[in-house]
C-alpha cells in the first residue's frame, strides 16, 4: 500500500493520528517494533504490573546510574507494542491542569492554551461519569471510566481529605482538579481500553491503515527533507516511503534518538558518533522530565485489603473471575480514589498527586508488604529537575542513554519532605482510625529532614512519566525541536507528536494529554483550522495567596 503518511510508533498519539487521518481519507502506514496486544496479561487491567515487566511488551530502558539518589539505577519501562505505553501503562486517566496548558503556551507553544486544547479532549473522550457536556466528551473513541470503590478504603480515603480540610472534587477532569475524589480510568465493560483499542483497531478496519511490523533506524532524508523511514524487518533491511510526510510518535525516549540518528540533533554530539549533520538542534534529547512518588504503606487492623488475594490462589481466582465473565477485581486497575493538593499557600494550582491503592505494594508488583495493608503514592508534579536522552553510538540498535538527574534541584528535597509530612496528617484523620495499624513506610521513626532525605534516596521511584525531549516552542527559539503545528524545525516533511514535546510535565499520568497530541496534531497535519477554543474557566481555589487548602 503506498503511504500518504508513515508514523512511527502505535502508540498513544500514533493511533489517535493514524485514527484522523485515515478518517479524512488519507493512506497510512504505522510502523511498530512491538507486537500483538492480544491475551489478559495487557486486556485484564488487574494484571497492570505484569506487562510492563516482560521484554514482550516493554523495551525494557534503564536510567544511567542516577548521581542524586545514590547511583541507582531505576527502570524506564516504554511500551514495545501496539497500543504503545497505553497497553502496559496503569490506565490512570488525567487530562492535567488548565494551568499546565497556559504555561506551555507561555513557553512558546502557541495555539496550545487550556482555551485550545479542551475541544480536543471532549473530541477523543467518552467519559462515564464525568461532570457534563462542558468540560467532558460524551462521543469520542475514547472509554473512560470510574471504578466501583467497592472496598471503604477508597472511601476512607477521599473522607479524610475532605476532614483535614481539602475540598471534595467529583470531576478532577472537568472544571476542578483540586481536592479528593473518584479515580478515572480508560477501561471499558472490564478490559483495558488501550490508544489501540480506541484508535488503531478501528482505523485499520477502515482500510486506510497498515501496520509494518519492523526495527525503525532512521528517517530517510533526502537534502533537508524526510521521505521515509528505514527499518529492520524479518524479511531484510527496507525502506517506508511517504507520499507526504514522516511522523515519529515513538515516545520520549525513542522520538529524540529517531531524530539523532537522522542527523537532527547537537552538532557537536552527531559528529561525535560519525552523524552527518542535517539540522542543528541542541533541544533534542534536552529538557527530559519526569514524576518521581514515594508510596506511603500502612498496615491495615482490618483483614479488607487486597492482600487477600496476594497468592498464587488468589491471583488464580480473579483472573478466572475475569475470564469467564469481564468483571469482579480483575476489572480494575484499583487505583479508584485519588486527590491533587497544593503543597503551601502562595502555589495557584495542585503541585502534589495521590493515587491511593488498597494494597502496600510496588507498583511494578515486584514486592508486597507482610500482611494486610494500603497505601498512597505521592509526589511533587513540577520538579525543577531536568535531564537528557542521549545517543550511546550511532548503532541504532544500542539503547540510548538515559539520565533524568532526579532530584538534583534542592527544591525537589523539600517538596518531597512536604509531601510525607501532609500524608501523614491525611492519614492521621478519623476517617482511617477504624483501618490504620501503624505506619510501614517511611517508618514512625523517619522524622527530621536527613531522616527522610535518607529516605527519598533509597526509595523514591519514577512514576513512569518521561517527557519533554523534543519539546514545542517558537520556530525562532533555538532549543524548541518542534513548532506549534508539530513540524520539526529546521527540516520539511516531518512532525513529531508524542509526549516528547511537552514544554513542562502536566500534572498527573501522560497517557490522556499524549492522546490529546495526537488528536490536535492530525489536525495541523491535515491542514485543518484547529477546533474553536473553549470559553470555560478551571476552578482556582479563591484563597490561594494566602492558604494551603
Amino acid at each position: 500500500m503506498h503511504a500518504d503518511y508513515v508514523i512511527v510508533g502505535a502508540g498513544s498519539a500514533g493511533c489517535a493520528m493514524a485514527y484522523r487521518l485515515a478518517e479524512a481519507g488519507k493512506r497510512v502506514t504505522v510502523i511498530e517494533h512491538g507486537g500483538s496486544d492480544a491475551g489478559p496479561f495487557i486486556q485484564m487491567p488487574g494484571a497492570l504490573s505484569y506487562p510492563m515487566n516482560m521484554g514482550l511488551y516493554d523495551w525494557g530502558f534503564a536510567t544511567e546510574p542516577e548521581p542524586h539518589l545514590g547511583g541507582r539505577v531505576l527502570a524506564t519501562p516504554r511500551g514495545k507494542v501496539i497500543g504503545g505505553s497505553s497497553s502496559i501503562n496503569g490506565m490512570v486517566y488525567v487530562r492535567g491542569h488548565a494551568r499546565d496548558f497556559d504555561t506551555w503556551a507561555d513557553m512558546g507553544a502557541d495555539g496550545w492554551s487550556y482555551a485550545d486544547v479542551l475541544p480536543y479532549f471532549k473530541r477523543m473522550e467518552q467519559s462515564h461519569g464525568g461532570s457534563g457536556a462542558e468540560f467532558r466528551g460524551t462521543d469520542g473513541p475514547l472509554h473512560v471510566s470510574r471504578g466501583t470503590r467497592v472496598n471503604p478504603l477508597f472511601d476512607a480515603f477521599i473522607e479524610a481529605g475532605r476532614q483535614a480540610g481539602y475540598p471534595v472534587t467529583q470531576d478532577y477532569n472537568g472544571q476542578q482538579q483540586e481536592g479528593f475524589g473518584p479515580f478515572e480510568a480508560t477501561i471499558h465493560k472490564g478490559r483495558r481500553w488501550s490508544a489501540a483499542n480506541a484508535y488503531l483497531k478501528p482505523a485499520m478496519a477502515g482500510g486506510n491503515v497498515q501496520i509494518v511490523r519492523g526495527f525503525a533506524r532512521k528517517v530517510v532524508m533526502e537534502g533537508k527533507r524526510a521521505v521515509g523511514v528505514e527499518i529492520d524487518t524479518r524479511a531484510g533491511r527496507q525502506v517506508i516511503r511517504a507520499g507526504r510526510e514522516v511522523i515519529l510518535a515513538a515516545s520520549s525516549i525513542n522520538s529524540p534518538k529517531l531524530l539523532m540518528l537522522s542527523g537532527i540533533g547537537p552538532a557537536a554530539h552527531l559528529r561525535d558518533h560519525g552523524i552527518e549533520v542535517v539540522a542543528d538542534r541542541p533541544g533534542v534529547g534536552a529538557n527530559l522530565q519526569d514524576h518521581l512518588e514515594i508510596y506511603m504503606q500502612f498496615a491495615a487492623s482490618q483483614p479488607i485489603t487486597l492482600y487477600k488475594y496476594w497468592n498464587l490462589w488468589g491471583k488464580a481466582w480473579v483472573g478466572a473471575q475475569w475470564l469467564l465473565t469481564g468483571k469482579g477485581l480483575g476489572a480494575s486497575n484499583q487505583f479508584e480514589a485519588c486527590a491533587f493538593i497544593r503543597s503551601k499557600a502562595g502555589v495557584e494550582y495542585p503541585d502534589i498527586q495521590y493515587h491511593f491503592l488498597p494494597i502496600a505494594v510496588r507498583y511494578d508488583g515486584k514486592a508486597v508488604a507482610e500482611g494486610h495493608g494500603f497505601q498512597a503514592h505521592v509526589g511533587p508534579m513540577r520538579s525543577k529537575s531536568r535531564g537528557s536522552v542521549t545517543l550511546r553510538s550511532a548503532n541504532p540498535t544500542d539503547a540510548p542513554v538515559i539520565r533524568f538527574n532526579y532530584m538534583s534541584h534542592p527544591e525537589d528535597w523539600e517538596d518531597f519532605r512536604r509531601c510525607i509530612r501532609l500524608t501523614r496528617e491525611i492519614f492521621g484523620q478519623e476517617a482511617f482510625k477504624p483501618y490504620l495499624k501503624g505506619e510501614l513506610q517511611p517508618g514512625p521513626q523517619v522524622q527530621n529532614d536527613i531522616e527522610l532525605d535518607d529516605f527519598l534516596r533509597e526509595h523514591v521511584e519514577s512514576a513512569y512519566h518521561p517527557c519533554g525531549t523534543a519539546r514545542m516552542g517558537r520556530a525562532s527559539d533555538p532549543m524548541a525541536v518542534v513548532d506549534p503545528e508539530c513540524r520539526v524545525i529546521g527540516v520539511e516533511g516531518l512532525r513529531l507528536a508524542d509526549s516528547s514535546i511537552f514544554p513542562q510535565v502536566t500534572n498527573g499520568n501522560l497517557n490522556a494529554p499524549s492522546i490529546m497530541i495526537g488528536e490536535k496534531a492530525a489536525d495541523h497535519i491535515l491542514g485543518r483550522t484547529p477546533l474553536p477554543a473553549s470559553n470555560q474557566e478551571p476552578w482556582i481555589h479563591p484563597n490561594w495567596k494566602t492558604a494551603q487548602r
